[in-house]
């Protein structure tokens, strides 16, 4: 008797131009069919078994942060690429909480860093303390020294508190006196800082700026959200308490999958063209010339190949697709590339730049 059988969705045969060549796998005369093959299968299977608790984690942050679900992603493909953030948005928008409420439901040591002008380096990182009853110098390690660092309000420090974070986040370590000190792992800094005032802030440098994977810009919730919230925070009744839900070893083993998923030569030429299209030798084939001074770096290439994998991570599939990186684009480049005095002057931003590109190139 003939069985039927499920026809694919159209989405599922657009995605499946994007995945490992079941051919490859299992080199037969036939090949199979790319939802029988054998190790299209355990791929699925790793994704899906290592990706267990990223739903109870979305639950979990959900009983305290109402909406900001674009806010929320970021941050778990910063957790699951080992990258660091940087959140803009005025006050009052959960920036400093959501931090909060993941470093609470992650199974790791959390530290929160308040900036302010007189700040020190030793602060952050620690200091040589004489002890005068042995007469010897000891190392006290600062805060730096967990696993989340929130930087709450980073551009208020000066900027050698600013620098202090350099090695830190670029080289996972810190050095005191002439001693260096791994960190953690995972480390990772979330920065915020307020756009809005201008008076007694550091403006970041650009080699700092440059080494957060990802800017996010924090928007307001829409009315819907706004109704949420007023019902579950307007009360003087202390807030929900989130409980940890994943555990350092798990995230750990979720980065070797991201990393092994599967990113077509197309999507790898994709990613190039993106950020080559930045930089001012080729933004005049799309009408950009004069408008960028400076382009993202190969450090840009890096991360959003990085966050695209994430992306399909969250998404449950083995394998990266164009949207992927159209998706997370923004946040990766939104930072690195600089508009000249004549398109500030035209009212034309780094973010307005970055949707022309991805607007006018060809997706695979």
């Amino acid at each position: 008797m003939n069985q039927k059988t499920a026809v694919p969705s159209s989405e599922q045969v657009q995605n499946a131009r994007y995945q490992p060549s079941a051919a490859a796998a299992i080199p037969e005369t036939r090949p199979k069919p790319l939802d029988q093959d054998p190790a299209m299968r355990a791929a699925r299977e790793t994704v899906a078994e290592n990706s267990s608790w990223v739903k109870p984690l979305q639950q979990e942050i959900g009983r305290v942060i109402v909406g900001q679900k674009h806010l929320l992603d970021r941050l778990l493909i910063a957790l699951l690429t080992n990258g660091h953030v940087l959140l803009e948005g005025v006050p009052g928008l959960a920036k400093t909480l959501a931090l909060k409420t993941l470093a609470s439901c992650v199974a790791v040591k959390f530290k929160r860093l308040q900036f302010t002008p007189d700040m020190l380096p030793a602060d952050i990182v620690g200091t040589m303390i004489y002890n005068p009853q042995d007469g010897v110098f000891r190392t006290k390690h600062g805060p730096i020294f967990s696993n989340l660092i929130l930087a709450d309000e980073i551009n208020r420090a000066p900027a050698k508190v600013q620098s202090a974070l350099l090695e830190a986040m670029q080289e996972r370590q810190v050095t005191i006196g002439d001693e260096t000190y791994g960190l953690p792992n995972p480390f990772l800094v979330l920065a915020t800082q307020n756009p809005l005032e201008q008076e007694g802030t550091y403006p970041l440098p650009e080699a700092q700026i440059d080494r957060f994977m990802m800017k996010v810009i924090v928007n307001y919730p829409n009315r819907a959200e706004e109704r949420a919230i007023l019902d579950a925070m307007a009360t003087t009744e202390p807030m929900p308490v989130p409980r940890p839900v994943v555990s350092a070893e798990q995230i750990v083993n979720a980065r070797h999958v991201v990393n092994s998923l599967f990113v077509d030569e197309k999507i790898r030429d994709y990613i190039v063209d993106i950020v080559l299209a930045t930089r001012p030798p080729n933004a005049s084939s799309l009408n950009l010339n004069g408008y960028i001074q400076t382009g993202a770096s190969p450090r840009a290439t890096i991360a959003l190949t990085l966050a695209a994998r994430a992306m399909a991570f969250l998404s449950g599939r083995h394998f990266v697709i164009p949207q992927d990186v159209k998706t997370i684009a923004m946040d990766v480049l939104r930072h690195r590339v600089s508009v000249t005095y004549e398109a500030e002057a035209e009212n034309v931003t780094s973010e307005n730049v970055i949707e022309k590109i991805l607007n006018t190139l060809p997706v695979p």
